[in-house]
């Protein structure tokens, strides 16, 4: 099953699912902690009735710069509590990081002062209204024996009903939850085409990083790597000049192993910024290449029509390295494999393991360091990881053409 990302996702579960999860909670807390923003409503909004006998219209003219106020920290409030539907990156996603990069007042302030005011004079009402009766006529149901007018009939008749009520209740108050959040996101958040330039920008630092990042690899490649293999020649011509059993033999002979592992170790370290046979023959050898060096057993299934675009092979790549060094680090799998399709909208890649299972995005950063190297070219991932596993991690990555 998929990650469930937010509460209408939540309500396309089974029943069971979705009752014994924290989402009906969720969208409880979220409908009652509108009583925040009615209690900050009282002040701007009453003060003005308690003035106008002895101002008049300047009562107005008095309560707008605190009712202006008011409603700004309402929308900020709004922003935050989005976090109980919408939690994790839903909510606080490429949206805010863009809002966040575009700074400045600008239209997005009059957004929050609008969107504040109407949820401090109106929107808080209804969630507390509907959190009432939603949950105030089970409850009144349940306690029916308790009051003193309850007939015998009542006594388990109410109860009986309140019971049946109680889970169907949190249907409509998770749908006007998950309603409300959406729509407050909608008018919070950005715009698209502000999304659009972000994403650009983004692109092209991702870009950048990639020129950079070839020089670094061609300069250790031809520079360091080539005098590091220099130096162990000489080493070992050295070592055959002295008598075998001397102490300047031994020496040299230590040296030249300590010049051994440290070209491994700048050949892994070029590997891991970009292997050369990804850039020479493709993902699926490049895959091979990277499943034979792993601690754990690799099953390898790539059938692709030709390469796609170099910035989706990379991405590819990326993203079955990330994930092949989270099943070694995390996972006490036995065996892992990576299966890699092109389907009509692009390239899709599926990573499983038979590990504990468990997985957690927020929990570190290798999954969130994947999500956002597959947000620059707009690609998805999804994760099934019950506890006990099996875990899957499947990337979709869009990909017009194979060449």
């Amino acid at each position: 099953m998929i990650a469930v990302r937010n509460t209408l996702e939540a309500l396309a579960q089974r029943p069971s699912a979705f009752l014994g999860s924290a989402w009906p909670w969720r969208s409880l807390g979220f409908l009652l902690s509108g009583a925040v923003v009615g209690a900050t409503a009282v002040g701007p909004v009453a003060l003005p009735v308690l003035l106008w006998d002895g101002l008049g219209p300047g009562a107005v003219a008095l309560v707008l710069p605190p009712l202006a106020l008011a409603g700004w920290a309402a929308a900020r409030y709004e922003r935050w509590r989005l976090r109980l539907v919408l939690p994790g990156r839903e909510a606080a996603g490429r949206r805010r990081r863009a809002r966040e990069l575009l700074g400045g007042p600008g239209s997005g302030a009059w957004r929050d002062l609008g969107y504040g005011l109407v949820s401090l004079l109106l929107l808080w009402w209804i969630d507390l209204g509907l959190a009432a009766v939603g949950l105030g006529t089970p409850l009144f149901l349940l306690a029916a024996p308790f009051q003193p007018t309850a007939n015998p009939a009542a006594s388990w008749l109410g109860p009986l009903a309140g019971l049946v009520l109680l889970p169907v209740a949190a249907y409509p108050l998770a749908a006007w939850a998950g309603v409300r959040a959406m729509t407050a996101r909608a008018v919070l958040e950005p715009s698209e085409d502000e999304l659009t330039r972000v994403v650009a920008s983004r692109a092209r630092l991702v870009d950048a990083y990639e020129v950079e990042r070839r020089r670094i690899e061609r300069d250790l490649h031809d520079g360091a790597q080539q005098r590091l293999v220099s130096l162990s020649v000489k080493l070992g011509l050295a070592g055959l000049d002295l008598p075998e059993d001397s102490a300047g033999a031994r020496q040299v002979r230590e040296a030249r192993e300590e010049v051994q592992v440290a070209l491994r170790e700048l050949r892994e370290l070029i590997h891991g910024i970009h292997p050369q046979v990804l850039t020479d023959r493709g993902l699926e050898p490049a895959v091979r290449d990277l499943a034979g060096r792993s601690a754990v057993p690799v099953d390898v299934d790539i059938a692709l029509p030709g390469r796609p675009p170099a910035p989706v092979e990379a991405a590819a790549y990326f993203v079955v390295c990330e994930a092949l060094a989270n099943v070694v680090r995390h996972s006490g799998a036995r065996r892992a494999a990576v299966r890699g399709r092109a389907a009509a909208d692009g390239l899709v890649l599926e990573i499983r393991d038979d590990g504990a299972g468990g997985a957690d995005p927020a929990a570190g950063t290798g999954l969130l360091g994947i999500t956002d190297r597959l947000a620059v070219i707009e690609g998805t991932l999804s994760l099934r990881s019950p506890a006990g596993g099996p875990t899957v991690l499947r990337v979709e990555i869009p990909c017009r053409h194979f060449g």
